[in-house]
């Protein structure tokens, strides 16, 4: 799994999430508070990227998750751990 399909994959729940038409438009150094997500659209964004790349993440590792290229780099070295 690439990082590219990781960050493709969070930009498409964190669009629908907050309503956003272009999921490009996302900038992946940025918050998902700064992109106008609440606590539960980021449950959602996280719990439903973790589902579609069929990866599980301990809730201990994505507290310190800081912009939404910080999870992406989690959620790659998961996959990259898992595929090992």
């Amino acid at each position: 799994m690439t990082r590219e399909t990781i960050l493709n994959t969070v930009r498409t729940h964190l669009a629908r999430a907050i309503d956003e038409a272009d999921p490009t438009s996302l900038d992946p150094s940025l918050s998902m508070v700064d992109h106008g997500a609440d606590s539960l659209d980021i449950v959602e964004v996280v719990s439903a990227s973790m589902r579609e790349l069929r990866l599980k993440v301990p809730r201990s590792e994505l507290a310190n998750i800081k912009n939404m290229d910080g999870l992406v780099d989690l959620l790659l070295s998961v996959s990259i751990e898992k595929s090992a």
